[in-house]
C-alpha cells in the first residue's frame, strides 16, 4: 500500500514511482530506472552540468543553492579523490519527506548519486542516513547491493571500460547538528559532528580533504528525472529561478496531512486549504511554520504567498526543508516557542558561545514566562538574546534557533504579555515534568 496521500493539484515527478514497489530493482528498471545514468555516461560531465543549470533546481535541504552551479565549482583536476555525499540526515522538526523517498524509491537516490559523481569526476559516493532512520538502512543497503549485482556499481559499470563508481551507506547517531554539511563530513570521518570553519568550502576541500559535492536526498533523487525530461522542461514546472517541483510535508492541524509534490511557487493558502483539506475540525488558522522549525512563523494573514525560495524570502521567512506545520487557534504560541527553543538548546553542539549560551538562556526565560513567573522585561530579553545570536555562530544552528524565536516574539508579543499577566492561551500539551524541566 502507498505510504502517502495524493491530490489532483500535485505535479508528479519525484513521486511517479511511489506505491509501485520501486524499491525492488527489477520494478525500478521496468519504470525506466537507470536510463538517466546511462545517458549521462554517454553525454559526459559538461552535458550533465548544463542540464542541471538549465533545470533551475535549487537545494531541497533548505539553503536553496543552485545545484548545477554547486557542481560546477568542483575543480576538474584534483590531486585528491573527489566525493559525492548525500545528506539524508532529515532532522529538522516538521520535515518528513526524505524518509519516504528512501522507503519508496531508494534507487533514484543511488542513480542520482552516480550522476553527480560523473558530473564532477568522482568515483565514490556516500549516502548518510539519519540515525533514527535505521529501519531504512536495510532498504537502502539492499538497493545498493542489488545495483552492484547488476553491474551498475563497482568497476566498469554498465559494461563501460574505465567507468567506475562505488557507494557506501552510513548512519549518524541522532545529532541534528550533522545536518550541517561540514559537521556531516566530520561525522563521516569518524570525528565528533561539529562544524568546520569556512573557507575552505567543500567543493575545494571537503571530505578527507578532497573536493566534495554535498546535496540533500531530495535534490539528488530529482537528478535522474531531470535528465530524462530535460532541464528546460523541468524548469518550466516552477517559477523563475525556482525550477521544478518539490516535496512538501504538510502536518499539524489539517484534515489531510501528508507528503505532497507541488510546483515551486504554488500558493501556501491553497496548499493548506485545498491540498491538505483545510484546518481540522473547522477551527481557525492561527499560524504556519512554512519550512521546518527554523523558519520564521507566518500569521494567518500572511499566507497569500508562493512556495518558492524568493517569494518566501520577501515574506520575511524561508522555504527551508519544505516542512509546513499548520497551527490552529487552540495552540499556545508561547508553549510552541518554548518547545522549539528546547529542541535547539538540546541539539546545540556547544562549540560556540552565542549558540550554547543563547539557546540555554532563551529556553530558561521562556520557561519562566510559560510557567507564569515572567515579567515583560523577559520578552525584551528573549528578543535581545535572539538578535545577538544571529550571524555570530560557526554554523547556522544559532540562526535556526534565533529566527523562529524572533518571529514568535515580534508577531505574537501580546500573547507573551498575556501569559505574564496570568491569561494563558491555548491548550497545554506539555506535562508538568516537561514544564518544570523547561523552566529550569
Amino acid at each position: 500500500m502507498p505510504t502517502f496521500v495524493s491530490h489532483p493539484e500535485e505535479v508528479i515527478v519525484l513521486k511517479k514511482r511511489w506505491g509501485q514497489g520501486a524499491a525492488d530493482i527489477e520494478k525500478y528498471l521496468e519504470l525506466d530506472g537507470y536510463k538517466a545514468v546511462q545517458e549521462a555516461i554517454a553525454q559526459g560531465p559538461e552535458w550533465i552540468v548544463s542540464v542541471m543549470k538549465a533545470s533551475g533546481l535549487r537545494g531541497r535541504g533548505g539553503a536553496g543553492f543552485p545545484t548545477g552551479m554547486k557542481w560546477s565549482f568542483v575543480p576538474k583536476v584534483s590531486e585528491k579523490p573527489k566525493y559525492v555525499l548525500v545528506n539524508g540526515d532529515e532532522s529538522e522538526p516538521g520535515t518528513c519527506k526524505d524518509h519516504v523517498i528512501f522507503l519508496e524509491d531508494p534507487h533514484s537516490v543511488i542513480e542520482g548519486t552516480m550522476i553527480a559523481g560523473l558530473a564532477i569526476g568522482s568515483k565514490l559516493g556516500f549516502i548518510y542516513l539519519r540515525g533514527e532512520y535505521r529501519y531504512l538502512l536495510k532498504i537502502v543497503e539492499k538497493a545498493v547491493a542489488d545495483a552492484y549485482a547488476k553491474g551498475f556499481l563497482g568497476k566498469n559499470i554498465f559494461g563501460k571500460e574505465g567507468v567506475d563508481f562505488d557507494i557506501i551507506t552510513q548512519t549518524g547517531a541522532g545529532a541534528y547538528e550533522v545536518g550541517e554539511e561540514s559537521a556531516l563530513m566530520e561525522s563521516l570521518e569518524g570525528k565528533r559532528g561539529v562544524p568546520r570553519i569556512k573557507p575552505p568550502f567543500p567543493a575545494i576541500v571537503g571530505l578527507y580533504g578532497g573536493p566534495t559535492v554535498i546535496n540533500n536526498a531530495e535534490t539528488i533523487a530529482s537528478v535522474p528525472h531531470i535528465l530524462m525530461m530535460g532541464g528546460e522542461a523541468y524548469a518550466k514546472l516552477g517559477t523563475e529561478r525556482n525550477g521544478g517541483t518539490r516535496l512538501f510535508g504538510i502536518s499539524g492541524h489539517v484534515e489531510r496531512p501528508g507528503v505532497y509534490e507541488l510546483p515551486m511557487g504554488y500558493s501556501l493558502r491553497k496548499a493548506i486549504y485545498e491540498v491538505a483539506g483545510g484546518i481540522k475540525g473547522g477551527k481557525k488558522l492561527k499560524a504556519v511554520v512554512p519550512g521546518g522549525s527554523s523558519c520564521p512563523v507566518l500569521t494567518a494573514d500572511e499566507i497569500d504567498v508562493g512556495l518558492d525560495f524568493d517569494q518566501m524570502g520577501k515574506a520575511g521567512t524561508m522555504l527551508g526543508s519544505g516542512g509546513i506545520v499548520v497551527l490552529d487557534e487552540t495552540v499556545s504560541i508561547v508553549e510552541f516557542a518554548l518547545r522549539v527553543i528546547s529542541f535547539y538548546q538540546h541539539e546545540s553542539c556547544g562549540w560556540c558561545i552565542p549558540c550554547r549560551e543563547g539557546t540555554d538562556w532563551i529556553k530558561k526565560t521562556l520557561g519562566r514566562v510559560y510557567a507564569g513567573g515572567g515579567t515583560k522585561k523577559d520578552v525584551d530579553n528573549v528578543q535581545y538574546l535572539a538578535e545577538n545570536m544571529m550571524g555570530r555562530t560557526f554554523c547556522p544552528l544559532g540562526d535556526a534557533a534565533a529566527m523562529p524565536t524572533l518571529g514568535f516574539v515580534k508577531k505574537f508579543r501580546k500573547e507573551f504579555e498575556d501569559y505574564i499577566d496570568g491569561h494563558k492561551a491555548g491548550t497545554p500539551i506539555m506535562t508538568e515534568q516537561q514544564l518544570v524541566g523547561a523552566g529550569h
